[in-house]
């Protein structure tokens, strides 16, 4: 908890961001990849191996987004950076591991944005949501929304539900559905490549295999069919408790398409 908080303290990360809890959320994202680093390998693997995909026959290799950069953990950055000869990464926090690991390619940016587009309705500046994609990405050949469309809803829909109402919204599940299906709309709309690595639902099992309980990670939004899909096991048995772990089901687009 004390080296936590030292990571909070100097995380590189705006005054918005620590008030909505993002600093925070990163901090702890850090912790538990360290925990889990041998669980999570697979799914790190399988992840970027789904961005090398789209990397494929692409017919023009300028410009590459990354949404949702964060820890770098699941974005081959050396491949990118090697193969575009710009990279931007793109989200609310860029932490200190993610930077270190970005060093080295002159031609990797940052850029703070916030993605969900509820940044100005959670700071009571405003009713709508705000521009989910940054303008880059319509300049950009291939655009990667590594595992992030799921992590979109989650502050905000715990905002919700603290404070009983957000502007016009009052019901959680109908402010998380249009979180993610706003995000997926911004792709959809895009000229460029989309690489859609993405979290479909959250399994709770005990040690002899039992399902305790499934939640769909994206309020009934269906991206549709992938192409890739694998299990993750995001806390494993000891994470959060002695016997029981956590399962993610993930699914993977190399080249996104809606309705495809």
């Amino acid at each position: 908890m004390l080296l936590d908080l030292l990571h909070w303290l100097v995380q590189p990360a705006s005054p918005a961001a620590r008030r909505l809890g993002y600093a925070g959320d990163s901090v702890r994202l850090a912790s538990r990849s360290r925990r889990c680093r041998a669980a999570w390998a697979p799914h790190l693997a399988a992840a970027k191996d789904a961005v090398r995909a789209a990397m494929d026959n692409l017919p023009r290799r300028d410009t590459a987004v990354v949404l949702g950069s964060g820890l770098l953990d699941d974005v081959p950055i050396d491949s990118l950076a090697g193969a575009f000869r710009r990279v931007v990464l793109v989200d609310a926090v860029h932490p200190w591991r993610g930077r270190l690991r970005a060093r080295g390619h002159p031609n990797v940016a940052r850029l703070v944005h916030d993605l969900s587009g509820t940044q100005d309705l959670l700071l009571g500046r405003g009713e709508g949501f705000g521009p989910v994609l940054p303008p880059v990405c319509r300049e950009a050949d291939l655009v990667v929304s590594a595992n992030l469309l799921s992590q979109l809803p989650i502050l905000p829909v715990a905002r919700l539900e603290a404070a009983g109402r957000l502007g016009p919204w009052t019901d959680p599940e109908a402010f998380g559905a249009r979180i993610v299906a706003a995000h997926l709309d911004a792709l959809a709309g895009l000229p460029a490549r989309v690489c859609l690595v993405a979290d479909r639902d959250e399994t709770e099992e005990d040690r002899d295999g039992r399902v305790l309980e499934r939640i769909d990670l994206l309020y009934g939004v269906d991206p549709g069919p992938a192409p890739r899909e694998w299990e993750w096991v995001l806390a494993p048995f000891g994470e959060v408790a002695r016997d029981r772990r956590l399962v993610h089901r993930v699914a993977a687009w190399p080249e996104w398409r809606r309705g495809a």
